[in-house]
């Protein structure tokens, strides 16, 4: 792809490039916050990175809705799965990172309108990054438990070319958790689940799977307690 061009979406998704230096999930922020129809993309022409944020407003009580961000993830692993060798294992952390080959590997955001799991929100933000390059300042090995494409040996899969298939693939996703609910979106999700049944790093307990809304489930000595999905939410001011 030629560096003047723009990236192709599917029907009913349109991108807006962001200016250098800024952060399309800071512009998606404040193009929702002023009323831009659903359905934006704000994207970074970054040749080290994938960095985009799409505007949604599904119409659901924000516990319900945030569940979205589950289709958001699956683009992204379904859009690596087409384009990179099949060797490369992607693993999602919850509740919002990604492992490649078992080390970290990009990020999900999301910011909403209102922070009250009981109402509905006028709009949700949902970001994705995912390093092409490893990070110029660090040697390599020196971070083994971070990666990036390229040196799992994605060479092909550019930023460009990823964010194309991430926004196809997320298409299919939303359409599916509209017409079918969560339940396949949590199905889905559990395959690609890194440490489950694994006690968490932080040892308060075991991470047994997720609940009817994308929380977690957690085995503790006094029962299982829900860790709600709502705790990756970003300040949205």
């Amino acid at each position: 792809m030629e560096i003047d061009d723009a990236p192709s979406f599917p029907p009913l998704l349109r991108g807006e490039e962001t200016a250098p230096g800024m952060d399309p999930f800071a512009k998606a922020i404040a193009a929702a916050a002023l009323g831009t129809e659903p359905g934006l993309i704000c994207w970074a022409r970054d040749e080290t990175a994938m960095r985009a944020a799409l505007v949604l407003a599904p119409e659901a009580p924000l516990a319900k809705a945030i569940g979205i961000t589950f289709a958001v993830a699956h683009g992204l692993g379904d859009a690596l799965g087409a384009l990179a060798p099949p060797e490369v294992a992607l693993h999602y952390v919850w509740p919002c990172g990604f492992k490649v080959n078992g080390a970290d590997c990009g990020r999900l955001r999301m910011a909403a309108s209102i922070p009250d799991p009981e109402t509905e929100p006028d709009w949700l933000v949902v970001g994705i990054e995912m390093p092409y390059l490893p990070p110029s300042e660090l040697e390599p090995g020196q971070r083994p438990d971070q990666t990036s494409l390229v040196e799992e040996g994605c060479l092909e899969v550019t930023p460009m070319k990823l964010l194309e298939s991430w926004s196809r693939h997320t298409l299919v996703w939303i359409n599916r958790w509209l017409d079918d609910g969560f339940e396949p979106l949590h199905a889905a999700w559990r395959e690609r689940a890194w440490e489950m049944g694994e006690p968490l790093p932080d040892g308060s307990g075991i991470f047994m799977g997720l609940d009817e809304l994308g929380g977690m489930l957690v085995k503790t000595d006094e029962g299982t307690r829900i860790r709600s999905l709502i705790t990756m939410l970003e300040d949205a001011a």
